[in-house]
């Protein structure tokens, strides 16, 4: 069993930068490859950013070179830095995590789920 805990969302005007946590606990965190997922009003869910153990990260092309993904494991939490954000960033942000050692980009494949954390880009 994993516990996933998101902070760090809020209202941020376009150009601007925002930092999500998310906290886990409940199982050897360096065994376990991370993700961010976010869903807009109206969408499905789509893949932003993955870390995996080694610490390989995966990113969508809309987040590339905008997003960045780390993670600490003696502090068991992964971090996404947004900066440049833009109006199409808006989303309720979600952390999850894969101990199957899936696809990095497919939701499904994650065995966790975070509560989400909302992202509000202003114009």
């Amino acid at each position: 069993q994993v516990q996933l805990v998101e902070s760090g969302g809020g209202l941020v005007q376009a150009g601007g930068s925002l930092r999500l946590s998310c906290a886990a606990s409940g199982r050897t965190f360096s065994s376990v490859n991370m993700g961010w997922f976010r869903q807009a009003p109206g969408k499905e869910r789509e893949f932003v950013a993955a870390i995996w153990r080694g610490s390989m990260p995966y990113y969508a092309d809309s987040v590339k070179d905008r997003f960045t993904i780390s993670r600490d494991n003696a502090k068991n939490t992964v971090y996404l830095q947004m900066n440049s954000l833009e109006p199409e960033d808006t989303a309720v942000y979600y952390c999850a995590a894969d101990l199957q050692l899936g696809a990095p980009r497919n939701q499904y494949d994650y065995d966790y789920w975070g509560q989400g954390t909302q992202v509000t880009v202003s114009s």
